[in-house]
């Protein structure tokens, strides 16, 4: 097994267990609860520590969080629902898809050394190390600001060893030039993961990255635009293709937010009636159609718990 870090320390791969590789504890933007405390509601903590404990009761052991600073990351708010909820927390080091100035003038190994501090070191002057990297591009492509933190990843990848995580958007098949670039950087594929995939039922797109060595991230259960049905049946076209083993599945889920508009997520009553069960729909929701679909309980289980290990273990 592999030692990885998590908000709490070293954990052993092995006491991972059912994983959700790709959700969002709290969504925020950079700075906002060590500036501007007066806009927050309060009562978050005690949210995600009650959805958080509902997760570990209904069988989750461990969240990927793919929160960077630029989405309002907070390792301390982690470290305290970790602690309380008894849920394995991995943070990640690394940039979404804001664009502050500074990003047009650092360099890229600065970049890097960035993200490898955060690995090795902690995090804004805590202990709290990441355990993966992230990068990401949306639908203009890799612009020239996301090319550099992709690099910047794919160096600090070389100096850590830790795994990558993508934010891709899969109808476009932004992933062609995002692996492309990971490809010259000469980062080993079965290190990467590909999320939002199931954004896309184009299956020999979902071939093509399976076949680069990629991990799929299928993560945004139930999302948009792709019905959750409709999702799932790529999943099991992508499990009979006998790929199990690099699927994961996952939310892509905010369980508290710090501040939002309801223009960019929705009332309240809109997001209860999209998504019931918070971490739990994919077990309530999604296992349910796959068992119908005649998928056994030991591919289920392979998905929420072996790849994901598989998958930080570089296998």
């Amino acid at each position: 097994m592999t030692t990885i870090n998590s908000v709490l320390g070293p954990l052993d791969t092995s006491r991972m267990g059912t994983t959700l590789i790709h959700e969002h504890i709290l969504s925020s933007s950079t700075g906002i609860p060590q500036n501007y405390p007066e806009v927050l509601d309060r009562g978050y903590m005690s949210i995600i520590v009650r959805k958080l404990k509902e997760a570990k009761a209904g069988g989750i052991d461990t969240i990927v969080d793919a929160t960077t600073l630029d989405l309002g990351r907070d390792v301390n708010v982690l470290t305290e629902a970790s602690r309380r909820s008894g849920v394995n927390i991995i943070c990640c080091t690394g940039w979404w898809t804001e664009k502050p100035r500074f990003l047009s003038g650092v360099s890229i190994d600065k970049l890097a050394k960035g993200f490898i501090r955060e690995i090795r070191e902690g995090i804004a002057g805590t202990n709290i190390k990441a355990g993966i990297l992230k990068a990401a591009s949306d639908k203009a492509g890799v612009l020239p600001e996301e090319e550099k933190v992709l690099r910047a990843v794919a160096r600090a990848h070389h100096e850590t060893g830790i795994p990558i995580m993508i934010h891709s958007y899969s109808p476009g098949q932004v992933g062609r030039r995002q692996i492309a670039i990971l490809k010259e950087e000469g980062v080993p594929l079965n290190r990467v993961k590909m999320d939002h995939s199931n954004d896309t039922t184009d299956i020999e797109y979902l071939f093509w990255m399976l076949e680069q060595g990629c991990y799929l991230g299928m993560d945004r259960y139930p999302g948009e635009g792709v019905s959750p049905l409709a999702r799932t049946k790529t999943l099991k076209a992508l499990i009979d293709a006998g790929y199990k083993d690099r699927l994961g599945t996952s939310h892509d889920w905010s369980l508290a937010r710090y501040v939002a508009s309801d223009s960019i997520i929705g009332s309240t009553e809109k997001r209860k009636k999209t998504n019931l069960y918070d971490y739990l729909y994919i077990k309530k929701v999604v296992f349910p159609m796959l068992r119908e679909m005649g998928v056994s309980e030991k591919v289920i289980g392979s998905i929420l718990v072996d790849a994901p290990r598989k998958f930080f273990e570089g296998a």
